[in-house]
């Protein structure tokens, strides 16, 4: 007996077929945001061949981590200064028309007793949805940031990532991976520090670590140390004292072939100095290789200018002056443990990170797949 039909149908419905997924335009304005324990930082960008070219950006000092040291808890004067920053940024997307964005917050965010209840304060007041990301996707950004800048005689490359709140390191061993593909596959680990079976050449993450102290929070652990010169000295040695559980920090020494890259504004701002840059120029300080010591000179000069003779240097700026002798405190450790005269500077870093990989995971790079 033939099945029956419901009543009023002619015949079987046919099988609808699902239309295909529209391919991302390449024309397409993406964004990424940074929000920090000190700046919120925002970059929009067109895919340009295998790079983006930056259409707008956005950086304001917010200091959103000040006072969190003590009270574990984000501020209402810091979120108001925040909360301002972000409307910026939201005209900015709004005006651009960026539909493809990640927007994330970091440190301070992640231990902040408050945290929840400022990101839902965000999203009422700006219309702007924050996501909280772990350390470990924080270290693979960096990473995937800097891969122009790694050399393709690298085999064993370190990348130092100092931030307001905390230091993500990240070692990565490169020497399986043919010479001509290393930067990609520094790329690749957009998708993971693991091997995820690709058929590409893989590069191997020895170990990394998310050090919690950045240039505000390791200030504010000696805040009550008057002398300048034992006030840096104690903040490096402490600094240290937290890459004990870092392998690399004890097995693996630099050798021939190693290459550190350091991202973030100390580094950056270290390399204007040493350049004697009065008007911080870009295509001068990224890219840049210092030794150490050239860095070490740097840094001693700047002990020799004490506090105000910081707050009147051009090279270092307004915004930094306060920061800068953490931050230093922390490259000098590292100088101290991995001298190296191949410390890559890089003024890239969170952001384009999230580029790249929200670009990559699209496709409209060239010379993918990554």
């Amino acid at each position: 007996m033939a099945p029956k039909r419901p009543k009023g149908a002619g015949a079987f419905p046919k099988a609808v077929e699902s239309p295909a997924p529209s391919l991302p335009d390449p024309a397409e304005l993406y964004a990424a945001l940074d929000l920090g324990t000190n700046s919120c930082r925002m970059l929009i960008a067109q895919p340009k061949g295998s790079q983006f070219h930056v259409v707008d950006s956005f950086s304001k000092s917010v200091q959103l981590g000040a006072g969190l040291e003590a009270s574990g808890r984000l501020s209402r004067a810091s979120i108001s200064r925040t909360v301002q920053a972000l409307r910026i940024c939201k005209s900015k997307l709004d005006r651009h028309q960026v539909t493809r964005m990640r927007l994330v917050a970091t440190e301070a965010c992640r231990r902040a007793l408050n945290a929840r209840d400022f990101i839902r304060l965000v999203r009422r007041e700006t219309g702007l949805r924050l996501e909280i990301i772990e350390p470990i996707e924080e270290a693979r950004l960096a990473v995937v940031s800097c891969a122009p800048l790694v050399s393709t005689k690298t085999e064993q490359l370190l990348v130092v990532d100092i931030g307001g709140g905390s230091t993500e390191l990240v070692w990565i061993d490169l020497s399986s991976v043919p010479r001509a593909e290393r930067p990609r596959a520094i790329m690749r680990l957009h998708a993971g520090f693991h091997d995820t079976g690709s058929p590409f050449p893989t590069a191997k993450v020895v170990d990394w670590i998310s050090v919690p102290l950045g240039v505000a929070t390791l200030k504010d652990q000696f805040t009550d140390v008057e002398d300048d010169a034992a006030r840096f000295a104690l903040m490096s040695w402490f600094f240290e004292e937290h890459l004990a559980n870092f392998s690399p920090y004890s097995n693996i020494q630099a050798r021939e072939g190693f290459q550190i890259i350091g991202t973030s504004g100390t580094v950056t701002t270290v390399a204007a100095s040493f350049l004697g840059l009065r008007r911080y120029d870009r295509n001068k300080v990224d890219g840049l290789r210092m030794t150490s010591d050239q860095i070490d000179r740097v840094i001693h000069d700047y002990l020799s200018l004490g506090p105000e003779g910081r707050r009147a240097d051009p090279r270092i700026g307004r915004d930094r002056h306060a920061l800068i002798m953490s931050g230093a405190a922390i490259l000098q450790a590292l100088m101290r443990v991995w001298p190296t005269d191949r410390l890559s500077v890089a003024d890239r870093g969170l952001r384009e990170g999230l580029l790249y990989a929200q670009m990559s995971a699209d496709g409209v790079l060239e010379d993918g797949p990554f």
